[in-house]
């Protein structure tokens, strides 16, 4: 049998690996991030129809610009955005993997802070562009003097911050946001992927946008929407930028059916997003509950948390696993990650911790 070895693939992927998150079907699965709820059957049944609909032209190419859904974006997220502030793809991975293909590739650097979101550097090298893994502060945050202090050190093409961070659930401020801009000719991407989950008083980067053409902020529709299947990733930034992404994009690149399925979630956002508050209230109760059974659990704006004072990482992992349960161990000593589930499943997880926590 042929091994990858024996394929001519690029020298720099040689060693790589690929997105490993285990994907296993139990009854308690929190270890991806997903929002757990169901998605509300009146909602559904709209996506449906909106979906059929489209089924009658669906040997048509789709609405190459995405218009509709584009100014459904920039009517949901406000801040006096427009359809020309706004792109989408298939999922914010593929966002980023643009933002990359057009700003980034072979000779060009990007700036991340680990722990992060691992598809970052993932996503840069298989673009070819040099991945600089910079250093957090204490408490895994990034103080304005560390961004520039980084920045200046390295000289990336691309910086990138992930607020709320995946997977610590950090949250950043916009002062280090704007510092690091200030500092930098490049490109400053904030990956706000669990945006809907922060403080009510913790704004989003989408405030500094104005003046900023070199700033993206991008999100997704997977996590606070519980679209994680529909594959939907978005950004705001300058109209230049859009521009830009048009120069590296597929042909048609997101279908008619996603279109329509993302438009007409977007019309229920209120009834979408009323998880949100539930989500938080289980992630807040994981912080409480773990604290209380003597592991270290650390503040979280997103919907997930990632708590040390694990001894065994790998053997409080399988006894989950054991049970039903399943968790993230992302190799950071002493750690575990576990997303906020529905009550029942936030309930199950904590009760199983319980019984494996030693008295």
């Amino acid at each position: 049998m042929t091994s990858l070895d024996d394929l001519p693939i690029r020298d720099d992927l040689r060693g790589m690996h690929p997105y490993g998150a285990p994907h296993l079907h139990l009854p308690v699965e929190l270890n991806v991030n997903e929002n757990t709820h169901p998605i509300p059957e009146d909602v559904a049944r709209d996506i449906i129809e909106s979906i059929a609909r489209e089924l009658l032209t669906v040997n048509r190419y789709p609405d190459r610009e995405f218009t509709a859904l584009r100014d459904a974006l920039a009517g949901y997220l406000g801040t006096g955005l427009t359809r020309d502030n706004i792109w989408a793809a298939n999922g914010s991975n593929e966002v980023l993997q643009q933002i990359l293909m057009a700003f980034g590739g072979p000779g060009r650097s990007v700036l991340g802070f680990p722990p992060t979101y691992s598809m970052h550097s993932i996503i840069a090298h298989a673009t070819g562009t040099e991945w600089i893994p910079g250093e957090r502060d204490a408490d895994y945050l990034i103080s304005p003097e560390t961004a520039v202090a980084w920045i200046e050190r390295t000289k990336p093409d691309i910086v990138f911050f992930c607020a709320p961070n995946n997977p610590t659930g950090t949250g950043l401020g916009l002062d280090t946001i704007a510092a690091a801009y200030d500092a930098t000719d490049g490109i400053v991407v904030v990956d706000e992927a669990y945006a809907e989950f922060m403080p009510d008083d913790e704004p989003s980067a989408l405030t500094l946008l104005e003046g900023r053409e070199r700033l993206i902020v991008s999100r997704t529709m997977s996590k606070a929407f519980a679209f994680a299947g529909a594959r939907l990733g978005y950004l705001a930034a300058d109209p230049a930028v859009t521009d830009a992404l048009r120069l590296v994009r597929l042909p048609y690149h997101l279908s008619a059916l996603t279109q329509a399925a993302a438009v007409a979630a977007l019309a229920h956002a209120p009834e979408m997003l009323a998880m949100v508050d539930d989500i938080k209230e289980q992630r807040d109760r994981i912080v409480v509950e773990l604290t209380e059974l003597g592991y270290h659990p650390w503040p979280s704006s997103s919907n997930f948390v990632l708590f040390g004072g694990v001894d065994d990482p790998e053997a409080l992992f399988e006894k989950l696993l054991e049970r039903g349960i399943i968790i993230r161990n992302l190799s950071i000593p002493g750690h575990l990650r576990v997303s906020a589930g529905t009550r029942a499943e936030t309930t199950a997880f904590l009760d199983a911790m319980r019984d494996l926590t030693p008295r």
